[in-house]
């Protein structure tokens, strides 16, 4: 089987090479435009990379770290986020992330003014479901009026490609320039030279995208970085599978042993009632023999007063 010359994009660090270099501004720039439907006068021409580590203005917070963060010519910033393994509450990691770009703005101590904060764009490529309610692989999410629809409160702005929900795996069938990132990211190292050929006709960008992509034109250090990162997610994944399996352990053994205690409790508890149970019908039977045999009392009589029967009286005289 032959090996692809291509690496994996979800690679942290492929990621960032494609999407958070100097050199591929014009890749980054692409790929925002189209999955943001941005056309015209909207079309963003130029970014600006900022350093991706949001500083906590508090040094004990902690510290934000986003994949890729850039700024248009209208001050906009634009985060963009690969998350590669499952995460829970990542779309409130999110909508932090992106509320910790938005405060910043205003700098400390410098006076900032609110009416000059400019709008943030969260754009987060996910390789599992983030939210199974939805059929749809790409969501846009803002903030609108809840009765009229009105788009009064522009500033925050969320999109997410759920991979998983892409399933077209035939490269003839991908319809526009989205469903070809999405293919791109999901299948990148598995393509071939024809894949790439067919993806890439008549869209440079991701083309180039491929290119940065292709591991002949990494440097050794570059190589020696993407395999330390695949080998800490591989690493992350053995340990979270460890703890799944220890607590899926410990759950049985503890049902199991809980399941034996009720058992036994129970088990207890009915030997009690039924002894109990037998020890008051012996001291009925007891009473009844003495009432027949000793005191020569009509049946009837007995019945009456002990709660027995008739037919269980005449099985004592039987006896």
């Amino acid at each position: 089987m032959a090996i692809s010359k291509f690496l994996n994009p979800k690679n942290d660090v492929a990621f960032k090479k494609i999407f958070g270099s100097e050199k591929n501004q014009d890749i980054i720039i692409h790929f925002i435009n189209n999955i943001l439907e941005l056309k015209g006068e909207e079309a963003i021409e130029y970014v600006e990379l900022i350093s991706t580590v949001q500083d906590p203005e508090i040094a004990a917070k902690k510290q934000s770290i986003v994949d890729v963060l850039c700024r248009d010519k209208r001050g906009v910033q634009i985060i963009v986020e690969m998350q590669a393994s499952p995460q829970q509450g990542f779309e409130k990691r999110a909508q932090y992330y992106a509320a910790k770009a938005y405060t910043q703005q205003l700098g400390s101590g410098k006076g900032g003014k609110y009416q000059n904060l400019k709008a943030v764009i969260f754009i987060a490529i996910c390789d599992y479901t983030l939210f199974p309610e939805k059929a749809a692989y790409w969501s846009e999410h803002r903030i609108l009026d809840k009765h009229t629809y009105q788009h009064d409160l522009q500033d925050f702005h969320f999109v997410f490609l759920e991979l998983s929900k892409f399933k077209k795996v035939d490269v003839e069938t991908l319809q526009g320039v989205i469903e070809k990132w999405c293919y791109f990211f999901k299948y990148g190292e598995q393509a071939t030279e024809k894949q790439v050929a067919a993806i890439a006709k008549n869209d440079p960008m991701i083309a180039k995208a491929y290119e940065a992509l292709n591991q002949f034109n990494w440097s050794e250090q570059e190589m020696r970085a993407y395999d330390q990162e695949t080998k800490r997610v591989m690493d992350n994944i053995a340990v979270e599978d460890y703890i799944k399996d220890h607590a899926w352990r410990e759950g049985m053994q503890k049902g199991m042993q809980k399941g034996m205690q009720k058992g036994i409790e129970k088990g207890i508890e009915e030997g009690m009632t039924k002894g109990i149970a037998q020890g008051k019908q012996q001291e009925k039977l007891h009473i009844a023999k003495s009432m027949l045999f000793q005191l020569h009392l009509d049946p009837k009589i007995v019945s009456q007063v002990t709660g027995l029967s008739l037919e269980e009286l005449q099985q004592l005289e039987e006896r």
